[in-house]
Parts: C-alpha cells; sequence; structure tokens
C-alpha cells in the first residue's frame, strides 16, 4: 500500500512539474501572455466559485506524552468554494467546503510494553502502583473528514494562503490508542473508533489556473469520546500534508 501511494503521488508531482513546463513555454512564446496575467490567474479561478479535487499524502506525529506516536495517511479531497470574495483587505477571502477521505491510514506506537500504572483510590485517597501490559505495534485503519471549513485568502499572484477548521471520524482495526491489555472478549480498553477535530493553515501554488500544489500543516486531536471504557486519546498531534488539486470551474463559465 504504502509503494502504491507512492506511486501515485510520484506521478502527481511529474504531472505538476509538466504542467509548470508547458505553462513556462507558453508565456514566453505568446507575447499576449503576460506574467501579470498568469499571476492574476489564481484570483480569477477562485471568483468562478470552482469545484477543487485531487490525491493527497500525510504525516506527522505526536506531542507531549505521545511524542513516540507516528502517523502516516492518504486519500482524495473534494471540495467546492461557496461564495464570492468579500471581507475587509487583510481578512479578504472566500468561504470553501469540503471533505476528505483516506482510504489508507496508519499510527506506529512503541511495541507491546510492561508500564508503570499509578492509581488513586477514589475512597481511600491512598496511591497505589502496578505494573500492567500495554498494547501497542502498528495500528491500520481509515479515516473520512467530512467537514472543513475553510477560509481561502485572497490569492498572492499564484499563492493562495488559507485556514480551516474540521472534524472527522477514525476507524481502526484494533483499539486505538494502545492501552491495559485486557484478555479477548472481556470489555475494557479503549475503541476501534475516535473523532479527530483539527485545525490548521496551508497554502495552494497555483501551476496554472486549473492546477495547484497544496502544502498545509494541522493540529489533530484524536478522542474516542469515551466510547471505550478508556479515553487516554492523542490530545496532540502535528501533521503536514501535501497534494495535488485540480479546479474545475462552474458549467456556465
Amino acid at each position: 500500500m504504502k509503494r502504491v501511494f507512492f506511486a501515485l503521488f510520484l506521478a502527481s508531482l511529474t504531472f505538476a512539474a509538466t504542467s509548470s513546463a508547458q505553462i513556462s513555454t507558453r508565456t514566453r512564446n505568446s507575447p499576449d501572455v503576460s506574467a501579470k496575467s498568469e499571476s492574476g490567474a489564481a484570483a480569477a479561478e477562485l471568483a468562478t466559485r470552482p469545484w477543487e479535487y485531487g490525491p493527497f499524502i500525510q504525516g506527522g506525529k505526536g506531542i507531549g506524552d505521545r511524542g513516540s506516536y507516528k502517523l502516516l495517511s492518504a486519500g482524495f479531497r473534494l471540495g467546492k468554494v461557496i461564495t464570492g470574495p468579500f471581507g475587509p483587505s487583510f481578512l479578504r477571502g472566500q468561504f470553501e467546503y469540503a471533505g476528505e477521505v483516506m482510504p489508507y491510514w496508519q499510527a506506529f506506537t512503541p511495541p507491546p510494553h510492561e508500564q508503570t500504572v499509578n492509581y488513586k483510590d477514589p475512597v481511600t485517597g491512598l496511591n497505589f502502583s502496578y505494573t500492567a501490559n500495554f498494547g501497542g505495534g502498528t495500528f491500520t485503519g481509515f479515516s473520512i473528514t467530512p467537514i472543513v471549513l475553510r477560509w481561502d485568502f485572497q490569492p498572492h499572484g499564484r499563492i493562495a494562503p488559507w485556514f480551516q477548521a474540521a472534524g472527522g471520524l477514525i476507524y481502526t482495526t484494533h483499539k486505538f490508542p494502545p492501552d491495559v491489555l485486557v484478555p479477548h472478549g472481556v470489555p475494557g480498553g479503549t475503541s476501534v473508533f475516535n473523532f479527530s477535530p483539527q485545525g490548521g493553515v496551508g497554502l495552494q501554488y497555483f501551476l496554472s489556473p486549473t492546477h495547484s500544489l497544496m502544502l498545509s500543516a494541522n493540529g489533530v486531536h484524536i478522542s474516542s469520546a469515551s466510547l471505550g471504557d478508556k479515553n487516554p486519546g492523542v490530545n496532540a498531534s502535528i501533521e503536514f500534508q501535501i497534494g495535488y488539486t485540480w479546479w474545475s470551474r462552474k458549467p456556465n463559465h
């Protein structure tokens, strides 16, 4: 799976490089195509309130007590610019709604191990410590983010910055994150379902009016909302995303 997604991603980058080279050739060979018109193409495209779609790959790591966790995912994105440009000059931009599907999602955690657990008896107030077996290793699943609320700032030349807030769901084939192991069939542990509220910033770099490269950084929180008996979660992780985007105008343009 990793090789397949990596091959697809390399193909996207190759296509992007080819598109950029073709644009540069057209600009040099066509006197009616100026640098100014090329730099304004991003703003003109977004003003049509287009659809956007394309593949991406995302990776990062946990922070704080989850600093040893590494995360990797890949998927596809679909969005629609909803409004025309509005707002004061420094915040002027457009609202966009989007969603993401990640059929490939993995978390790499420390291998199964023994760990000291500290416990405070709520009745007596006494503190106890004991050693328990914890799970760990690689967790595989998929994720869907059906709510992505994005503000696309007014482009500056080929660069269109944005910020967003989003919410999603992650399913893993084993309960995540790893916690104290319980015998098979016995209730306990965490959950195979986790929610992923998140927020981030990024930009689109337009190679042409209808093609762009996307770069972003997202802060992601992973929590089961107590769907399992325990909810240690991954309080925070930083994940970086790179992708390729096609822009499709409205039928009447």
